[in-house]
């Protein structure tokens, strides 16, 4: 893929962190520690990372020794094995996830700041967090769980969800969740595949000011996993009133008797290549990949990540604005590890009004603030100034993922939010419960750009000769293992789907599925998926750096854009656009958008057609869906591209099915 000089904008640095910033950073003690106690002086963030992928083992063991990873066994060697797929990372250590989490108790903080729409916003001490945690694990071995049992949840994001969590990790069985907005569909999609033996499930929750009851699709979830021997309901809205009893679910105990005896926590030491938790692709177009990370694995890099590349310290507040179906979930009790307190967001951040999660940011001291990068450009969108509405005085840091962060945006956070912060753009995802490319507390910050590919992450752009190139877009490849590497697939005994998803097009090499490019400077743009990229003429081209510059534009809110050349008929390469509220998509607003793009992106990239929808189809996580809505426009049935249950909004893809039929009608060549 070519790289047109359109494609790159000018160096704009918006932030450069200041002398006293980078001194009382986590990366920067690690950096003086690599000096006195291993005698490495690195002068730069690049020159570290070179070391960290250089020298593989010596890296990880220098994190393992930074933050005293506690383990039975020996930590020698590092990598029994560093093929592709296969790694085997610490064969002969022993350890637990929720052992390393509650070993930063403290009495000086809370371990969680939750806020829900229907309750209010309320603290969990460590001790508190610690106590419930050892009566829910009594009682899970008192029921049968043990390691290697499948516990799944269908949960909001509030304490007794990251309770159940840590009493699963300290006993050794393998969490999985959906959130409670997923349908009855997509989450049989996934917990039948690991037949869960224990559900967690909540009766109903709070959303946008309104009540959603879910007691019959809990009913049908049971009727269809006979694997579950026990459900342990949490009490929601509904039935927290005095009028209502709890739902009449088939082996069913209140949350209450779950934690009601007070019980030692205690830790297996398990394995380090030990199942933690089992995640899921986004199943909009067949079974979800059920994806399986290691306790160790997960130890190991949500240290570096939350802490290094994130700098998360023992005072600070992290809120990660996301389900308990996303990996963002994952990552924020991540933050735990640290010390650091998580502040768990259930609800509507524009509820009840649109400067209601800013308002909360500045009461509660959020000291990094992580959220989707379309929960930024909406409130650019909207005309929201943060700092209008709080002073925002602890907030130190902003992180946006999930989709490209657009120059505008940049500019917007800075202009709008606060003048003296750490914006990050970064990008990895559920296959790795961490970043490929992301953050560095000591680097300037790019309008544009993403800061620096994370320590340990041998990522490289690689050509259509499968070399890595600079400057020059490229599949995003990783050349080395990395301790958060799926260890399996559920379900995958001979690894086909594992090998097919990651390993077929570079084998005994990672190609993750992203265009990037990377600079001289170590910094990245990422270009959007790669199967849905669009070469028109002979000239390639990333979805995201058309939405780029459409969405510069103050007239559009939201687009999508797909190639319908196939063999034997021309291209077709129709954009999507929702607008602003009072805009009118008239030929003067097209002409716009088409000069926008000829200028801005390329001439060869123009749309034969633009049209105006309500809503651009989502993910549940908030990913546009290109590729189902290109194989629906090519003639593919709807049900066979796109699971409703695993949309964010299933009725914006009636637009596209009737496009479909009109499409029918196109002439052949």
């Amino acid at each position: 893929m070519s790289t047109s000089d359109s494609m790159i904008a000018p160096v704009e640095v918006l932030w450069t962190p200041r002398p006293d910033q980078i001194e009382p950073t986590r990366l920067a003690a690690y950096m003086r520690w690599l000096a006195t106690d291993r005698g490495l002086t690195f002068n730069s963030y690049d020159a570290l990372w070179q070391w960290s992928v250089d020298e593989l083992e010596a890296f990880w063991q220098s994190i393992w020794d930074f933050f005293g990873v506690q383990a039975d066994g020996v930590c020698e060697p590092v990598l029994g094995s560093s093929a592709m797929p296969g790694a085997q990372w610490y064969p002969n250590a022993r350890l637990n996830y929720a052992e390393h989490v509650f070993r930063c108790a403290s009495d000086e903080r809370p371990a969680i700041i939750a806020r829900s729409e229907d309750t209010g916003t309320h603290e969990v001490s460590w001790a508190d967090l610690k106590r419930d945690t050892g009566a829910l694990a009594a009682r899970l071995r008192a029921l049968g769980v043990g390691p290697g049992d499948r516990v799944a949840s269908y949960m909001p994001n509030r304490p007794e969800t990251v309770v159940a969590f840590l009493a699963c990790a300290s006993l050794g069985a393998i969490w999985s969740s959906c959130a409670p907005d997923m349908g009855a569909t997509v989450v049989l999609d996934r917990f039948r595949q690991i037949e869960p033996k224990v559900l967690f499930a909540v009766d109903s929750y709070s959303y946008n000011g309104k009540t959603h009851d879910r007691r019959e699709l809990v009913d049908e979830l049971l009727l269809a996993l006979p694997s579950v021997h026990h459900v342990i309901h949490v009490a929601g809205p509904i039935c927290r009133a005095a009028s209502h009893k709890p739902p009449a679910w088939r082996d069913r105990m209140e949350w209450s008797e779950a934690i009601a005896a007070d019980a030692e926590l205690r830790f297996e030491r398990l394995p380090f290549e030990h199942p933690l938790w089992i995640v899921y692709s986004s199943g909009t177009t067949g079974l979800p990949k059920a994806i399986v990370h290691s306790q160790g694995g997960i130890v190991l890099t949500h240290q570096k990540t939350m802490a290094l590349q994130h700098d998360l310290r023992p005072a600070d507040r992290l809120l990660f604005l996301g389900g308990t179906g996303w990996i963002v979930w994952n990552l924020q009790i991540g933050a735990l590890l640290t010390g650091a307190s998580i502040v768990l967001y259930d609800g509507n951040p524009a509820w009840p009004d649109t400067k209601a999660l800013w308002r909360f940011i500045d009461e509660q001291k959020v000291t990094l603030f992580g959220c989707g990068a379309a929960y930024l450009i909406n409130c650019m969108k909207d005309g929201l100034r943060p700092r209008d509405i709080a002073p925002l005085q602890s907030l130190r840091a902003i992180n946006a993922t999930g989709s490209p962060l657009p120059i505008d945006a940049y500019h917007w956070v800075y202009d709008a939010v606060k003048t003296d912060l750490w914006l990050a753009s970064i990008s990895g995802g559920t296959d790795i419960a961490s970043g490929f490319v992301a953050c560095a507390p000591i680097l300037p910050v790019t309008a544009g750009e993403i800061q620096c590919r994370e320590l340990g992450v041998s990522a490289y752009a690689f050509d259509d000769n499968g070399k890595p190139v600079i400057d020059e877009v490229g599949e995003l490849v990783i050349t080395k293992p990395m301790p958060s590497m799926p260890i399996y697939f559920w379900g995958d005994p001979e690894h086909r789907r594992y090998l097919e998803s990651y390993f077929e097009m570079y084998p005994g090499l990672w190609r993750h599925g992203d265009w990037i490019r990377f600079t001289a400077r170590g910094t990245s743009v990422i270009y959007g998926r790669s199967d849905s990229t669009i070469n028109r003429y002979g000239i390639r081209m990333g979805t995201a750096e058309i939405y780029r510059v459409v969405e510069e534009l103050k007239e559009i809110r939201d687009s999508l854009v797909v190639d319908l050349e196939y063999l034997g008929r021309p291209s077709f390469m129709p954009l999507f656009v929702v607008l602003a509220p009072g805009q009118v998509l008239d030929d003067a607003l097209k002409a716009q958008i088409v000069q926008q793009i000829r200028t801005k992106a390329s001439a060869r990239h123009v749309p034969n057609e633009i049209y105006q929808v309500d809503e651009i189809p989502r993910t549940l996580t908030g990913k546009k869906m290109e590729v189902p809505v290109r194989k629906l426009l090519l003639g593919a049935l709807a049900e066979k591209v796109a699971s409703p249950d695993a949309m964010a909004n299933p009725k914006s893809i009636s637009f596209f099915q009737r496009l479909a039929d009109e499409l029918k009608a196109l002439p052949t060549t």
